[in-house]
This record gives structure tokens, sequence and C-alpha cells, in this order.
């Protein structure tokens, strides 16, 4: 099938009829203008388009992918938790008494046959995305965007036409894609990247994984509980140095037990295929790391070399561009949102930074973002994170106190079989004010959110104390984390 096929087919399916079909065929002879351009459709692209419209405004959305969604819901957060949900479903069979049974279903599946059920809820969140911007009548422009003028976009549409677009403000939510040195031979069959990984077809029996990031240490600790004997190779001594330090000596033990071999503090001198298209991973120290497939996820560049930015005077750094607080470029009504301003780079934080942007260009006033975010990473076991880290107490000199609740003491990890994990609490040793949440193990994505709004009220770590939680859950850790804090002063 063309790609002019695969546009006809897709456009069907994304409805960019939204607004005016019968125009939009003809959009060549004349421009169209809009309150506000979106080019983008990942999280921080949508929210802002979705906001924009709920506003009253005229909005397009301009994607150049065949797929709405972007990156986070195409080949990063959405594929890769998907995989990590049904690893870890799979694992739970063993967690839970029955581990022949747990044994037997991994043989049976292959990795081919999980990206087969990613694909399934790819499939279905696009309807859902898809069905949302129609329903706020955002017109779906397909093509790539690039600037004329700071007011003009020309976007080159799959059908070969172009079409020009006038936006009174313009949001850039275009993402960012895997960092693929030349120095690394990648063909995406066995030495893949993070997005190139999800369309495999092989089953590999090891597998190198070179980075110790978030992307890295997610697949990696997947994909050995999968079976997989995995290598995690990182120039860094630690993984994940922004968490705290004893929620990640317990991931990364999790980790060794299930068969992570990590070779941290390594620098690699080269990679290549050897005679039997196995690849061969050198470092500096001279030892090489011989494995069926390679997935290489170190680092992330902004999606904004086809914008032709110089024609509007601004300049990218490495991919990622510039805001202030309110998310606007060096030019006031040129936004900027998500993965192409770099940190945090979080699929729920770029939906705030897409919505908060549109809100400003809509000149309807919000309260300012919140500064202490909740990080979720999706390991097996999961680590989630909010507030202050002890060493970062330690370093400006904060007096503070510590509360731990080990899964093995509550009655809901030992019936889901869950018994290493650790909900840690930090808090002011004086005031008892809750300073940080720090969670290891199943769930800790979802049990974070019950410390952040006792964090955004300045609450005490008293109100876990006083309050009761249902038994038997895993949010009764905060409860016992609370008293063991306590009973240490």
């Amino acid at each position: 099938m063309s790609r002019q096929d695969l546009f006809l087919a897709d456009r069907t399916i994304h409805g960019t009829s939204t607004e005016e079909p019968g125009r939009e065929r003809n959009m060549d002879s004349s421009m169209r203008s809009y309150d506000m351009l979106v080019i983008g459709s990942g999280p921080a692209g949508q929210k802002a388009a979705i906001q924009a419209a709920k506003l009253g405004k005229r909005v397009a959305l301009i994607e150049k992918a065949l797929q709405l969604g972007g990156t986070s819901l195409n080949t990063g957060t959405l594929p890769s938790k998907t995989l990590k949900d049904t690893i870890d479903y799979l694992d739970g069979f063993a967690r839970r008494g029955f581990p022949q049974l747990g044994a037997e279903v991994k043989r049976r599946i292959t990795l081919p046959d999980l990206i087969a059920r990613k694909d399934q809820v790819i499939k279905s969140e696009v309807a859902v995305v898809t069905d949302q911007l129609q329903r706020n009548h955002v017109a779906i422009i397909p093509g790539l965007a690039s600037f004329v003028d700071p007011q003009t976009l020309s976007v080159a549409r799959p059908d070969g036409s172009a079409v020009r677009l006038r936006g009174s403000s313009i949001v850039i939510a275009t993402g960012s894609r895997p960092r693929r040195p030349e120095a690394i031979p990648f063909d995406d069959v066995t030495i893949c990247d993070s997005d190139s990984i999800l369309n495999t077809k092989e089953h590999p029996a090891s597998l190198t994984v070179m980075g110790g990031g978030v992307v890295g240490a997610e697949y990696a600790s997947m994909l050995a509980v999968f079976g997989i004997q995995v290598t995690l190779i990182d120039r860094r001594t630690h993984l994940l140095r922004c968490v705290d330090q004893e929620i990640m000596r317990v991931l990364e033990s999790h980790m060794q037990r299930n068969g992570v071999t990590m070779r941290l503090g390594e620098e690699i001198a080269e990679v290549v295929l050897d005679q039997r298209g196995r690849v061969v991973t050198r470092l500096q120290c001279q030892e090489t790391v011989t494995t069926d497939m390679l997935l290489y996820a170190m680092g992330r560049s902004g999606n904004t070399e086809s914008l032709y930015l110089e024609a509007i005077g601004l300049k990218a750094d490495q991919g990622q561009l510039t805001v202030n607080e309110h998310y606007q470029t060096a030019i006031p009504h040129i936004y900027a949102v998500g993965d192409v301003i770099g940190f945090p780079a979080l699929a729920a934080t770029s939906m705030e930074q897409g919505r908060l942007a549109a809100c400003h260009a809509c000149r309807v006033a919000q309260p300012a973002a919140p500064t202490t975010l909740p990080y979720g990473i999706y390991t097996i076991p999961e680590v989630s994170t909010i507030g202050k880290t002890e060493e970062e107490l330690v370093t400006a000199g904060v007096p503070y106190a510590v509360g731990r609740a080990f899964y093995r003491e509550i009655a809901r990890g030992h019936i889901s079989g869950d018994l290493e994990g650790l909900l840690k609490l930090v808090f002011h040793r004086d005031t008892r004010e809750l300073l940080g949440v720090h969670i290891v193990g199943p769930g800790a994505t979802e049990l974070i959110h019950i410390g952040q709004p006792v964090m955004a009220y300045q609450g005490t770590v008293d109100f876990f104390v006083h309050n009761v939680f249902n038994y038997p859950t895993l949010a009764e850790c905060y409860r016992t984390a609370a008293l063991d804090g306590l009973n240490r002063l």
C-alpha cells in the first residue's frame, strides 16, 4: 500500500473532515485562518487544542504521522507501559503461589505476542483521542508543518500538495525521538532504539540495554522478568540518581534477583555484529558483552529540525526550545510545550503544560503549574516519588525524620504476593510537615497520589495517623509509615 493510500485510509479514521470537509480538499488556493494552530497531536498538543476549543476558539491541529497520538501514544509511554503491565500480570502467578503455571504461560508467549497486545491498546486509545478532538470541533490537518513567518505555517500534506495556515497563536508540541548516534549501527532488527524495538519480530534469549535512565531501567527490568537475560550498561555508577537512593537500592536489588546483570560505571568503545549476527558490545575496559539484541536508550532529541525556525528567528538547543513560565518562546504568541522544552518530559506534565499554554494564549487566568510533581517510573517493581529526597534535605541542612512501611508488614502485600515493596515518608522534624513520599513496589504510581494532596496543602504526617484506610489495602502503608516515623521522634 502506498503512502497516499495509507493517508486516505487513515484520514477516514481520523475524521479530518471535522470542519468544512469540502473546503479542506481545496485549501491550496486560499489561506485559512485560525485562532490557534497546534503542531503535534501528543499529550501536550491534544490538551492545548481541546482547551482552546472549549474556550470557543477556532483550532487546527497539524500532525505529520499517519496516526494521531504522538510519541507518547504510539512508541513511548503507552506501549511500554502496556508491555510492563502484561509481563507483571504473568509474573503475578508465581508471586501468588503458582510458579509452575506462570512459567508455563511465559514459555508459550513470545515478545511479538506482547507487541500484538500493545497494538490493540494503541488502536483503542487512538480512537478515543480522535473522538475527543472531533467532539470539540478541532480541525485535524495531516502533514508536515514549517514556519513561513511568525503567524503562518506551510503544511506539506501526504498527497504532495501544500497548504498555508495562519494562526493568532501557535503551539509547538512536536515531541521528541530517541537519540541515534552514528557510532551505533542501528538496523532496527538486532540493534534497536526504544521506538523500533516495539516493532520487533524477534524473541531474543539475551539483550543488552545501553542506558540506565528511565527508559533503559524500565525495559531492562520488565524484559528480565519476562525471562530474557538482560545486561544493563551505563557510564554512571548508579541508576536514576534523582530518585531517593534507599528506594533505588531496593529496585536494583530486585532487578538483579530477576536476572539483570548490571555493568555500571562502564564506557562503551564499540558496537558491532559478529558472524552469527549477534551484537558484540566492547567496553573500554577491554571486556565484551555478546547478546542476541541491543536496545539503545541513551537520551532523546526534540523534533524541531523540520519547523524551519530560522525563518522566524527562533533557535533550538539540541532540538529543545526555551520558554518562560507561561510556555511562551521569545516570540510571545508562539508557545512550546511537552518534550520539546525538555525536563521533565512526562506525559502527565506535558498535558498540563499544553492546557496552561492554551489558557494563557486565550487570556484566561490560571494558577501557576505546581512546582512539586509526582514522577512515575514503570519498572518492575514500580517506583514513584514526589517532593524532597533524604539526600536533598541533608544538602539543604533541613532537619527531617523518616517513617517506613514495608509491604511484607501489610496484609495486602501477602494477599498479592508483593512482599518487597517499601513506602517511605520524609517529614520536617519540628513542624512534621510532609516533605517527600518515595515508593518502590507494585502500585507505586497510584499510591503516590495519596501523599500528593497532603504535600500540596502543606499537611503534616499526622494526617495519616488520624485517618482510616480501607483494610486490606496497600494504602495502609501510609499509616504504618507515619506511625513508624513519629515513634522514632
